[in-house]
């Protein structure tokens, strides 16, 4: 019998170009997009997924138009203030992976309500990868080694893969099986560098608003992830 990944990853692209290609602004196909995230979750859900990571803004991001940018800060306050009831409910844990330090205040501050009022949550981890960037991630890891070497809380013959896990943004999660990417673009996009190095990867033209539970089966039975895997190992 299929059994699900642990950790699927998707880099929910298209959101923009599925606004503009119906005539809308790419502010419209975010939000567009942020209603498919929500049938997504739904999926993982019933699939038994057990953590959802998603790209939701990755740290290239801030270079886009200012319009479009102000508008993916504001539209996280928007989805976590209305669905926080509906996370308790369905037992949903969240995380927040990226730079969190750098961005507008109102972001920050429903991000942290959300993490911990569900904290305490044990069914699907949603963690959503914000203000991302894969190689910031290592580096924040690495400056945070140096400072444990240099305060004499490691030492230095026993930092090791291990050791450097330990102070990424995903330190609680275990890595991602399959990462997924939408919207027709094959590469990695700077995310999730270290923890994907074992990840299947499985690419699909179709726009992010437009991607379905059924889409989503399809992908996770990619040669590869029809065993249950962890960390690239099987279980």
């Amino acid at each position: 019998m299929h059994s699900s990944p642990t950790h699927v990853a998707i880099i929910m692209d298209g959101n923009g170009r599925w606004g503009k290609k119906r005539g809308f602004s790419r502010s419209k196909g975010h939000y567009a997009g942020a209603q498919a995230m929500e049938k997504i979750i739904d999926a993982s859900i019933e699939l038994d997924i057990k953590v959802l990571t998603l790209y939701a803004f990755s740290s290239e991001n801030w270079s886009r138009p200012k319009d479009e940018v102000n508008y993916l800060m504001q539209l996280p306050v928007r989805f976590f203030k209305q669905k926080l009831p509906e996370f308790m409910k369905r037992n949903i844990k969240v995380l927040i992976s990226g730079n969190t330090a750098a961005l507008p205040e109102s972001t920050k501050k429903v991000f942290s309500k959300t993490v911990e009022a569900t904290k305490n949550n044990n069914g699907i981890i949603v963690n959503f990868a914000f203000n991302y960037g894969g190689r910031d991630d290592i580096l924040q890891a690495v400056h945070q080694v140096i400072e444990e070497v240099q305060n004499k809380k490691i030492a230095l013959e026993n930092v090791n893969e291990q050791v450097i896990q330990q102070f990424l943004y995903t330190k609680e999660l275990p890595d991602p099986d399959i990462v997924i990417r939408t919207g027709g673009e094959k590469r990695v996009s700077n995310f999730l560098l270290w923890q994907c190095s074992k990840s299947q990867f499985y690419f699909t033209d179709v726009y992010f608003p437009d991607f379905t539970k059924e889409l989503l089966q399809q992908a996770i039975k990619v040669p590869g992830t029809s065993r249950n895997l962890s960390n690239g190992l099987p279980r």
